[in-house]
């Protein structure tokens, strides 16, 4: 696993931390959590799938209702994120 050294500034009343290129995420949101050890552990949240497809077929009016539903239930039974130990 690759480590790099980091920069940790204030931006208002809150911390942010640089993250290099080659950590770069793929993600606007991602959960935050602090393990047994105090390490901090970043998870990035996937975008809601379907949602952008809704969205869309909504605006067109071409939405199959049952169609709809399957993409509802979809997105609202994603999985939890795993616990892992760190390497």
């Amino acid at each position: 696993m690759d480590t790099l050294t980091t920069r940790v500034f204030n931006n208002g009343n809150s911390q942010a931390v640089r993250i290099p290129a080659e950590f770069r995420l793929d993600t606007d949101r991602v959960t935050i959590s602090r393990n047994e050890s105090g390490d901090l552990i970043i998870h990035p949240l996937r975008p809601e799938r379907g949602a952008a497809l809704l969205e869309a077929l909504r605006a067109v009016g071409e939405a199959d209702e049952a169609f709809v539903a399957a993409l509802e239930s979809e997105q609202s039974s994603s999985q939890p994120m795993q616990e892992r130990e760190p390497l």
